[in-house]
C-alpha cells in the first residue's frame, strides 16, 4: 500500500483512513478521551433503555422516543468509534471498500434518524403542552410506532443513494481518505470525475431532512411558547417550560455541530485537522450527552436511577 497514493486504479479494493491529518503524532493521546466518551455513551444509553424497559410508569410516548434516540446513538457511535480507535492505537488504517460504503450508509442513515427522532420528541412536547387533555388519545402506542417507523424508513431511503453515488465514480489518483471515518464528502473528493451530483445530494439531504426537522421543531416550540405565556402564573410557566429543558439541550448538542460540520466542510476555510476534529466531536458528543441530559433533568429517570444504585434498606 506504500504506492497507493500514486497507483492508478478505478475500483480500489480498500481505502486508507488517515485519522486526523497533521496530528498523527498525537493519535494515541487523542484516542484516550474518545475511548472514555464512547464508554460513557454505551453505559448511559444502555442504562436509559434498561430503565425505560423495567419501569412501567415510563411506558409513555416521550420515553419511547427517548429509547429510539438511545438506540440511534448506540448505532451511530458504534459504527465509527471502534474503527477510529483501531486507527489511533494500532495504526489499522485500511478499510475494505464495501465496509467503507456500509459505514457511510450507517453514519448518514442514523444521523437523519436522530434528527427525525428529535423532531418527533418536539411533537410530543407540543401535544403535551398545547393539547394536554388529548395527549393520550393523539399519541397512542400505534401512532408512536408508526412515527418511529416513518422516521426509520425516511432515513434509510435518504441514506441509500450515498454508497451508490460513491461506487459509480472512478478513483484514479489515490485511495487515502484524509479522515478518521468514511464521510461521504471526504470519499467523493478523491474521485477523478465531476462529483457535483454527490455534493448537491448531500446538501439536499441536509436541508430537506435535517433542515426540515429543525424548522418543524422551531414551529413546535413557537406554539409551545405561545401556550406557556398564556399560563396565569410565573411558576406555572417555569414548570411547564421546564418539561422541555432536556429536549432543548438534546437539540442543541445535535443540530449546532451538525450544521457547522456540514457547512464548513463544503464552504469553510478551516484547517483540515480542525475540520476532522469537529466531525469526530459531532459524532461522539451527542451519544454521550443525551443520556446524561435526560438522566439529570428528567425526574422520573433520575429517581429510578437513585433507586437502582441506592443501598437496599435506605
Amino acid at each position: 500500500m506504500s504506492d497507493s497514493n500514486t497507483t492508478l486504479f478505478t475500483n480500489p479494493s480498500t481505502f486508507i483512513l488517515q485519522g486526523i491529518p497533521g496530528l498523527e503524532g498525537a493519535h494515541v493521546w487523542i484516542a484516550i478521551p474518545f475511548c472514555i466518551i464512547y464508554a460513557i455513551a454505551l453505559l448511559g444509553n444502555f442504562t436509559i433503555l434498561f430503565i425505560v424497559k423495567t419501569e412501567p410508569s415510563l411506558h409513555e410516548p416521550m420515553y419511547y422516543f427517548l429509547c429510539m434516540l438511545a438506540v440511534t446513538d448506540l448505532v451511530l457511535s458504534t459504527s465509527t468509534v471502534p474503527k477510529m480507535l483501531s486507527i489511533f492505537w494500532f495504526n489499522a488504517r485500511e478499510i475494505d471498500f464495501s465496509a467503507c460504503l456500509t459505514q457511510m450508509f450507517f453514519i448518514h442513515c442514523f444521523s437523519a434518524m436522530e434528527s427525525g427522532t428529535l423532531m418527533a420528541m418536539a411533537l410530543d412536547r407540543y401535544v403535551a403542552i398545547c393539547h394536554p387533555l388529548r395527549h393520550s388519545t393523539i399519541l397512542t402506542k400505534p401512532v408512536v410506532a408508526k412515527m418511529g417507523l416513518a422516521v426509520a424508513l425516511r432515513s434509510g431511503v435518504l441514506a441509500l443513494p450515498y454508497p451508490f453515488l460513491v461506487r459509480r465514480w472512478p478513483y484514479c489518483r489515490t485511495n487515502i481518505i484524509p479522515h478518521s471515518f468514511c464521510d461521504h464528502i471526504a470519499v467523493v473528493t478523491l474521485a477523478c470525475a465531476d462529483v457535483r451530483v454527490s455534493s448537491y445530494y448531500g446538501l439536499f439531504v441536509l436541508f430537506s431532512a435535517i433542515g426540515l426537522d429543525a424548522l418543524l421543531i422551531l414551529l413546535s416550540y413557537a406554539q409551545i411558547l405561545r401556550a406557556i405565556f398564556r399560563l396565569p402564573t410565573k411558576d406555572a410557566r417555569l414548570k411547564t417550560f421546564g418539561t422541555c429543558g432536556s429536549h432543548l439541550c438534546a437539540i442543541s448538542t445535535f443540530y449546532i455541530p451538525e450544521f457547522f460540520s456540514s457547512l464548513t466542510h463544503r464552504f469553510g476555510h478551516v484547517p483540515l485537522h480542525l475540520l476532522i476534529l469537529i466531525g469526530n466531536v459531532y459524532l461522539l458528543m451527542p451519544p454521550m450527552l443525551h443520556p446524561i441530559i435526560y438522566g439529570v433533568r428528567t425526574r422520573q429517570i433520575r429517581d429510578r436511577l437513585l433507586r437502582l444504585f441506592a443501598p437496599k434498606g435506605t
